[in-house]
């Protein structure tokens, strides 16, 4: 397998192998790019561009020659631990002086000290990384796999080198990486792993928020995010990184009434949305829109459970969500909206419902309409076929009646189509909070259907508040 997989070597390989033999380095391209070439069906398209390598010797001085010979100018020295990177071609390189690891007890910076191949390969996290190939002339080609990584490989397990319990204590984010692997690869994680995985949980008590939430939605971009999340449950990680969602599981059953679990209810919803987008913050939308129904759960004797304000309740705790996982305030904002909305087609499934209703729901949606639309799609989920069809066909009748409004108005990105400049020249005012009044009566004047979406109409409509509103009374005495 590996002698097929070295025709795929970019040249960069070649060059880097030839600048080592010329000044007595030895240099082995390591981990990802190895396991990702092994695993590829189209090796020639799925080349990384950007490559590990482990320096037998001193990676910082090997990185000098380098920038020397190609004038790199984007060189990135970490001295401590021996670590170098640049860009040279397009690729991103990263060297390493082959070394030794070790760390203090509620620390993830380890202490360094120089060894040979065969250490810096058992430090890495997983036997499946460890694998590392030979550029020298003298080796060229040649795998090095003192771990097993190429039987695990094949038989999809993801396993630490050494013994589970100094991988993760060493690194506790090793413990979402496992979950991320297993996820995006489809593996297993083999069993003396998950046992050390699930005793070593809490210590992600000690990795950033920042790390934490990398590797998370690392996870939840996975064709299938469902499977990580249910091994984050699976092995007690699900707590220490989203306990908000443990709050969703179970389900209670009264007089007769039972409601959905919601947990397993999300975990749909979001692999519903992975099939149709790979856009992360409509992944989040989709894992947070029911976060406040166990806070808003109720029994009601006539209609059994409901979960009234779960909508508004949810998009709330975002906040405090978004800061625990250093959320930015974009992504943030996305998915409050995304869940504040979430519900409205519900209300709008009926015959008879007016095209002011659709226009004021598509000017709430704004930009975010497709993706909302995409969500609640999403949302529909159920074990009982019948009810599915059923909403899915009301769904589909909102769905034309939004399509029906906004071919009709033209409401993307909606607002008055007279702006604030002309409203204070048509009306001889000043900038103040009378100019907005003008502009939101225009706006709803249009959603209410009293005039169309056209800037000589709302114009016109413009003339008559300014009389209206500046000189009230005025018609009115007009008139007598």
């Amino acid at each position: 397998m590996l002698a097929q997989c070295v025709k795929y070597f970019p040249n960069i390989l070649n060059e880097i192998g030839q600048i080592a033999d010329n000044h007595g380095f030895s240099v082995y391209v390591v981990g990802g790019f190895i396991r990702d070439l092994l695993l590829s069906d189209d090796p020639y398209s799925d080349v990384r561009m950007d490559l590990d390598f482990t320096i037998v010797g001193d990676a910082l001085e090997f990185t000098k020659l380098l920038q020397k010979e190609y004038n790199a100018k984007n060189v990135v020295v970490f001295e401590r631990f021996g670590t170098t990177m640049l860009e040279l071609n397009g690729y991103k390189l990263e060297f390493v002086t082959a070394r030794e690891e070790s760390y203090l007890e509620n620390s993830r910076k380890p202490m360094v000290k120089k060894a040979d191949l065969k250490s810096d390969l058992a430090r890495r996290d997983f036997t499946i990384n460890t694998l590392a190939v030979g550029l020298n002339n003298n080796n060229w080609g040649k795998m090095y796999d003192p771990f097993n990584g190429m039987s695990d490989l094949d038989q999809k397990i993801i396993r630490t080198p050494l013994e589970p319990s100094i991988t993760f204590k060493d690194d506790p984010l090793r413990i979402l990486r496992a979950i991320r692997f297993a996820t995006l690869l489809n593996f297993e994680i083999d069993l003396e792993t998950e046992r050390s995985i699930t005793k070593m949980a809490s210590r992600l008590e000690i990795v950033s928020k920042e790390r934490i939430t990398d590797e998370f939605f690392k996870i939840l971009s996975a064709p299938k995010p469902s499977t990580g999340l249910l091994l984050m449950d699976k092995l007690d990680v699900l707590a220490h990184v989203l306990p908000e969602l443990i709050d969703m599981k179970g389900v209670e059953q009264r007089k007769g009434f039972h409601h959905k679990d919601v947990f397993y209810h999300t975990l749909i919803v979001v692999d519903n949305i992975a099939k149709v987008s790979d856009k992360l913050n409509l992944r989040l939308a989709a894992l947070f829109h029911d976060v406040a129904k166990p806070q808003t759960k109720r029994f009601d004797e006539k209609v059994g459970w409901t979960f009234h304000g779960h909508d508004e309740i949810g998009a709330r705790m975002m906040e405090g969500i978004s800061k625990r996982m250093r959320i930015s305030n974009d992504v943030k904002e996305f998915v409050q909206k995304l869940i504040r909305l979430h519900l409205r087609p519900i209300f709008l499934v009926s015959e008879d419902v007016t095209d002011s209703a659709i226009r004021r729901f598509i000017v709430q949606a704004g930009e975010e309409l497709d993706d909302l639309l995409k969500l609640c799609r999403a949302d529909i989920t159920s074990g009982n076929p019948k009810r599915v069809k059923e909403h899915l066909k009301n769904f589909d009748y909102v769905m034309s009646r939004v399509g029906e409004v906004m071919e009709k108005d033209q409401l993307r990105g909606f607002q008055s189509p007279v702006r604030g400049e002309k409203i204070m020249e048509v009306c001889g005012i000043s900038p103040s909070p009378l100019v907005g009044k003008f502009k939101k009566a225009i706006e709803d004047a249009i959603l209410d259907g009293k005039i169309p979406n056209e800037y000589d109409a709302a114009l016109s409509y413009l003339e008559e508040l300014k009389v209206e509103l500046l000189h009230p009374g005025s018609l009115e005495n007009s008139n007598r």
